[in-house]
């Protein structure tokens, strides 16, 4: 088996504007444990006749309070059973589908009963407010039931009050009580909750208790398709039923889980997600998927299927139709690795017109790696399976050349510690700009909260002025600049300053990763003590995420005081952490309630913060700053750019290397060390403390002070170097091998200025040999020749010492416009030369 690639890219998940089919089709098994209650064609009380139905809904518990309202409600049910009583049908519920009335949003429903009452004669005054007031007292007392997305076009100012008066006044009241415990600042979010969960009685029926978790899921698709805008207060409703103990345990602790974040996907769903025509290779990448699928994390398979089926073979039939196997001829092997080698996307430019711009893929030789390991594991597995895996087997389009990271693992090191260095002499800045960000927005906010809306807010220099926001959330505060008139939100400016505050501080103090700190809850805080002194220590444990191991961390003094400001906060006026429940993103699963120490408040919900929210803070906080990279763009800080930025400084501050790596949770040290940046005065620091290590190691007498006759026979030394023919290169106390045979000796420089005693001794040596040829001195003529050999190598350095050489230009290739004749090519040569001479 391959081993297993990290993708490093995350596919956005999809945001609540999706249509209702979309949202249905994520997470079905949650769907399908939680079904919505059908509706039902019959009922006691929407067979009962005009007059049962009159004189039920005219006695108590259906009267009002004010005679007003009891009158006007007694004309509405009456005109508008005696206009349903004019449409065919067994039930009132029949005749209210058949009146069409659902199909005309909104409140102009009540034409058509008002159309038939004037052709009847009757008199039109009050009567359309008589027609509401009429549907409103059917609805709540189970005569009809209209449906839910009509419901939803609809005003419903009465609902939930009539509703509890006449339909659940026990499970209302419950549902009162629970507003009541809550903050004053959620009043208008439990207003909504209480219509919602009335209108789900009213278009299912039954009470409180009877409402399903299926119920709620199909009321928040429908308010997708009706409302697309809504955020929290969608979703507010099914949290207080949940708080009322309504659904059963295994219920989901936020609806969001059916929609709002996709869950895992099945092998084929993933690979499906590509239209693949060849189906013999479509299920192919399936079998191989779920061969890999035992070794992989979900993250892990999801981006191998991107590849295989996306990035791949999709890519593939686009470029060669009909293509059923997986040999890939040379050419479109060729076509398809220059496709994938960039990426694409759309952009609207300056003139609102779509322009496609493409950019290089920085991660183009993992998705090779990822196709190659495709070929690779089924010729592996084709031995022991032949029957399965042995026709699939052909030669692997990418070669191992093509996948070679060494080059790219140097550059992207060096990138990286470009990127550190550009950073960490900045980080002071940055942690001191957001702490007086934070201050100043709490100040700010405490100032705002004990103005009068209206009046000016003190210590602002008359800019600010607290605005008056009847319709805005109880909990916000928001003020208004004096001179653009601009709203501001100074309880989200307070929130979003203390937790950017809050996310920097934890990352540059402890080097965890991104989605270390998202998970990180108040459990996590251990204890230690120490068995000498009995000092209680305080030891953060990281979750186990990448290596999928814990570890502790020692918190320092700067971190614990972050850690308690954190936890105060989230406590509030209590003395409990609320439990949040976060949904992984890398993992597609929805993790248990947890208190964690990074949520966020929307609505009445606690929310666990995401990655993008994290990033946002971030951009925000450095905005804040100033602060530019040497292009001139504001500088970017990514969450592990923090991480790099600890180790840097951790080590470079003494800690062993060997430690950061536990500390940063690193199965290697390499990969720790290839997060330390290096700095050139660093370089040179420690090639000094090496030399300085190695004298301390050698005899002390080696680097005492000279006497004067050593340095004097130093002196002397460069004195003797000097000969007739040049000068001697021999270093400083080593004694001459040729025994002063200069011209011999490969030290020697020979000077120019002396060629012509050079050239005397090159003479007189092949005169001697001559001589001691002619004279039979045999053993004297081998030497001779030795000394001769070496003062021709010596005039011959002397001769390019001289002439300095001299550079030739060749001149550029070009193609001819015929074939020259051999004699033709040497002539145009010769010529050629000439010229350039």
């Amino acid at each position: 088996m391959t081993s297993t690639t990290k993708h490093s890219t995350r596919r956005q998940l999809q945001t609540a504007n999706a249509t209702v089919e979309q949202a249905r089709a994520r997470n079905n098994v949650l769907r399908e444990r939680f079904p919505p209650r059908s509706a039902e064609a019959w009922w006691p009380a929407t067979e009962q006749s005009a007059d049962e139905v009159l004189r039920r809904l005219t006695a108590p518990p259906f009267l009002a309070a004010a005679n007003a309202s009891r009158a006007g409600r007694r004309r509405g049910v009456a005109k508008l059973l005696r206009w349903l009583s004019s449409i065919p049908g067994d039930t009132w519920q029949q005749r209210w589908k058949a009146s069409r009335a659902e199909e005309i949003p909104g409140a102009d429903w009540t034409d058509l009963p008002l159309r038939f009452l004037h052709e009847s004669g009757l008199s039109p005054s009050y009567e359309r407010g008589d027609l509401t007031s009429g549907l409103l007292m059917l609805a709540c007392g189970d005569v009809i039931r209209p449906d839910l997305a009509w419901m939803l076009t609809r005003t419903h100012k009465h609902l939930a009050p009539v509703m509890a008066e006449v339909r659940d006044p026990e499970g209302f009241a419950q549902l009162a009580q629970l507003a009541e415990s809550g903050p004053a600042s959620a009043r208008g979010e439990a207003t909504i909750a209480a219509t919602r969960i009335a209108m789900i009685l009213a278009c299912k029926g039954g009470s409180i208790s009877s409402i399903t978790v299926g119920d709620c899921v199909e009321l928040v698709d429908t308010l997708r398709q009706v409302h697309v805008r809504g955020g929290q207060r969608k979703v507010d409703f099914y949290l207080r039923l949940r708080a009322l103990g309504v659904f059963p345990e295994d219920a989901p602790a936020t609806i969001r889980a059916f929609g709002l974040a996709a869950g895992r996907l099945s092998i084929e769903e993933l690979v499906d997600r590509y239209p693949i025509r060849c189906r013999p290779v479509r299920d192919l990448i399936v079998d191989y998927l779920r061969e890999r699928q035992p070794s992989l994390d979900y993250t892990s398979l999801d981006a191998v299927s991107r590849t295989l089926a996306g990035l791949f073979w999709t890519r593939i039939e686009a470029l060669s139709p009909g293509i059923d196997s997986l040999r890939l001829p040379p050419a479109l092997a060729r076509a398809w690795k220059a496709d994938i080698a960039t990426k694409k996307r759309t952009t609207i430019g300056p003139d609102g017109t779509a322009i496609e711009v493409a950019s290089p893929r920085l991660n183009a030789k993992d998705e090779l790696i990822r196709v190659r390991a495709l070929y690779l594991d089924i010729a592996h597995w084709a031995a022991e399976e032949p029957a399965r895996w042995a026709p699939w087997v052909v030669p692997c389009p990418i070669s191992d050349d093509e996948i070679s990271k060494a080059k790219d693992r140097k550059h992207r090191k060096a990138r990286m510690d470009q990127r550190t260095r550009d950073r960490l002499p900045v980080l002071p800045v940055l942690t001191d700009t957001v702490d007086r960000r934070r201050r100043a927005a709490a100040e700010l906010l405490a100032a705002a909260e004990h103005t009068r809306p209206g009046d000016l807010i003190p210590d602002t220099a008359g800019a600010l002025r607290r605005a008056v926001a009847p319709k805005a959330a109880g909990h916000m505060t928001w003020a208004e600049e004096t001179s653009t008139g601009r709203r501001r939100n100074l309880t989200y400016e307070e929130t979003e300053a203390f937790w950017a505050f809050a996310a920097i501080e934890v990352l540059r103090l402890t080097g965890i990763r991104n989605e270390e700190l998202l998970e990180l809850t108040h459990h996590s805080v251990t204890e230690y003590r120490l068995p000498s002194t009995g000092e209680v220590v305080p030891l953060p444990q990281v979750a186990p995420s990448k290596t999928d191991s814990e570890r502790l961390l020692l918190v320092s003094p700067e971190l614990a005081d972050v850690l308690s400001t954190i936890v105060r906060r989230l406590r509030g006026g209590s003395r409990a952490i609320p439990l949040v429940t976060s949904y992984d993103v890398h993992e597609r699963v929805w993790n248990p309630p947890m208190p964690l120490l990074f949520p966020r408040d929307i609505g009445t919900e606690h929310r666990a913060f995401t990655p993008t929210a994290l990033r946002k803070l971030l951009i925000n906080a450095l905005a804040a700053t100033g602060l530019t990279d040497a292009g001139g763009e504001l500088l970017v800080f990514s969450p592990h750019d923090f991480r790099r930025i600890f180790v840097t400084d951790a080590i470079m501050n003494g800690l062993p290397p060997h430690i950061a790596q536990v500390l940063c949770g690193h199965r290697s040290l390499d990969t720790t060390m290839g997060y330390k940046a290096i700095y050139p005065a660093e370089t040179i620091e420690a090639h000094r403390a090496f030399i300085a290590r190695r004298r301390a190691s050698r005899p002390s007498e080696e680097y005492r002070t000279p006497t004067e006759e050593e340095w004097d026979a130093f002196l002397a030394h460069f004195e003797k170097r000097k000969v007739s023919i040049g000068t001697c290169g021999r270093a400083f106390s080593s004694p001459c091998v040729h025994e002063h045979a200069c011209v011999r000796c490969s030290l020697l420089r020979p000077d120019p200025a002396q060629r012509g005693r050079l050239e005397e001794i090159r003479d007189n040596l092949v005169a001697r040999i001559a001589e001691a040829e002619r004279e039979g001195w045999l053993g004297e003529v081998e030497g001779l020749r030795v000394s001769l050999a070496g003062a021709e190598d010596k005039l011959a350095q002397m001769g390019r010492r001289a002439s300095g050489g001299t550079a030739i230009d060749l001149g550029m290739p070009r193609i001819a416009a015929a074939q020259p004749t051999q004699a033709e090519g040497t002539a145009s040569l010769t010529q050629s030369l000439d010229d350039q001479q």
